[in-house]
């Protein structure tokens, strides 16, 4: 079974941007390679059960089992000792990243509360996209009854485009929604 999104990519996508900035070689067009979602919790270091819900609420959102990541340095002010879990993250690719990169798009954002598109200068300047949620109650997977936390969530789409230009015309493609400039 192939993503509908990887369908589209082939069938539409790759031959509009390939007429739009006149590549010569199908390899030369910007697709996408994989998607990182990064939860971090910063409350953790003081309840440690806010960690493991915001683990759980992960893997419901992306399908996959997150990475618990842990703090790289001590911090005195925050009370952070090196080595404490914080936060936790997935990386999606392939398959599952087309799945979940169609319901961000498709149901996700736009359940966003007075959502007027996205930035379109949050590119890294080697063609990746990331934008911050602040809720993880926009995924039609979390029931809002249960949630017992409101836990925002950072996402990076990472590109093969050389330039931001490029990756903005391969998202604007894929339907993401970006505010007018």
């Amino acid at each position: 079974m192939v993503a509908r999104l990887r369908e589209e990519y082939r069938d539409r996508i790759l031959p509009t941007l390939m007429k739009r900035f006149s590549y010569k070689n199908v390899h030369q067009v910007p697709k996408l390679v994989k998607i990182v979602v990064n939860m971090g919790v910063g409350e953790a270091t003081q309840d440690p059960k806010l960690l493991e819900i915001a683990v759980q609420d992960l893997a419901t959102i992306t399908g996959q089992r997150p990475l618990i990541t842990k703090s790289k340095r001590a911090i005195s002010q925050f009370k952070l000792r090196k080595g404490v879990s914080i936060g936790c993250k997935v990386t999606l690719r392939g398959h599952r990243m087309y799945e979940f990169f169609d319901r961000l798009v498709n149901v996700a954002i736009p359940r966003i509360r007075d959502f007027r598109g996205l930035p379109p200068d949050a590119f890294d300047g080697r063609g990746n996209y990331t934008f911050g949620i602040r809720e993880q109650v926009i995924f039609p997977e979390i029931s809002y009854d249960k949630v017992k936390k409101i836990f925002g969530a950072d996402i990076t789409i990472v590109t093969t485009a050389g330039t931001d230009e490029e990756s903005f015309e391969l998202l604007r493609e894929f339907g993401m929604p970006f505010r007018r400039k």
